[in-house]
């Protein structure tokens, strides 16, 4: 059996492109255990459950971005075939198409993880329209908790703190986390 799937393993794998949140389908393929080339063969024999929107193949330029700001894509500078990119809808429909015990546990922390950073993305939207300062507390305590899950998943510490510091442009916002050992 596999490692668990860790949700600070999928955030630093997920990357924007084309203003939408995405997986490309080399590190899909590492995360559920198969070749890209299993990925993308999945994709092609299942084109009604890829409609647009659920997948889309990067165009040169983007593939040349990809290459030269995340080293862990270098492997497909010389590549002949532009990479595809899976949001999360995608991501889905792929996981009823791969049925490992790999997959599904790899499709529940995608799941998660994109779950989470649409909520703090959400709740930091929502922050700079509220007035009521209790409310705005209340809010950037659950962010602050976010925040903690995404970063500090599993984490095993002593009595030590943790404080992460986010700077908007209205307000200043730290969340302290102290946790024991489990």
């Amino acid at each position: 059996m596999s490692d668990i799937i860790k949700l600070e393993d999928l955030q630093d794998r997920i990357i924007e492109i084309r203003e939408r949140k995405v997986l490309i389908d080399a590190d899909v393929a590492e995360i559920y255990g198969v070749e890209t080339r299993d990925i993308n063969k999945a994709v092609g024999n299942n084109p009604d459950k890829f409609p647009d929107g659920y997948v889309f193949e990067l165009s040169d330029k983007e593939k040349r971005e990809l290459v030269e700001n995340f080293h862990r894509f270098n492997r497909l500078k010389h590549s002949t075939v532009n990479p595809k990119a899976f949001p999360e809808k995608g991501l889905y429909m792929l996981a009823t198409i791969l049925k490992s015990q790999q997959a599904v546990r790899a499709t529940l922390a995608i799941i998660e993880t994109f779950s989470k950073i649409r909520d703090l993305s959400r709740n930091i939207k929502t922050l700079s329209n509220i007035k009521d300062k209790t409310e705005q507390q209340n809010l950037m305590q659950k962010s602050g908790e976010i925040i903690a899950e995404i970063l500090d998943d599993d984490l095993q510490t002593t009595d030590t703190e943790t404080s992460i510091e986010l700077n908007f442009a209205v307000l200043k916002f730290k969340h302290t986390i102290k946790k024991k050992n489990k």
